[in-house]
């Protein structure tokens, strides 16, 4: 279930920016076909930034679950399938006017994106593995 992270991992992972903390995401969300999200009593757990309602994805359990602290103490790392997420999410996030905060930092750093250049990162990648 919960693998703890690689320390070595982790400090690496911390020294992204935000676009490799994007790269890295969509590599691992399609090498594993999961996306995880936090969730509480409410649901997905939301953030806002600039006036932007964004649900913030991780490539793993464990990256979910170490910034599931704070105010966030109480929630749990879901996973969806990549299917799901691309047929569901994407077109619901879009019709909710919600972005995605990719793979926020501990300091909830990081790139935001809409729902739909999120998927075309996601489509972008799958060619990749078509591909090679």
């Amino acid at each position: 279930m919960n693998q703890p992270l690689d320390p070595q991992l982790l400090a690496t992972v911390a020294q992204f920016t935000p676009e490799q903390r994007l790269e890295y995401l969509v590599k691992e969300v399609v090498k594993h076909q999961k996306i995880w999200i936090l969730t509480d009593k409410d649901g997905c757990v939301m953030l806002n930034s600039d006036d932007e309602d964004c649900a913030p994805v991780w490539p793993s359990e464990a990256f979910a679950q170490a910034w599931a602290t704070g105010d966030w103490a109480d929630c749990h790392a879901q996973d969806i399938d990549l299917k799901t997420w691309r047929t569901r999410w994407t077109y619901g996030l879009e019709g909710d006017n919600v972005s995605v905060a990719v793979f926020p930092s501990d300091d909830e750093e990081g790139l935001v994106i809409s729902a739909q250049e999120f998927d075309q990162e996601l489509q972008q990648q799958l060619n990749k593995r078509k591909v090679n």
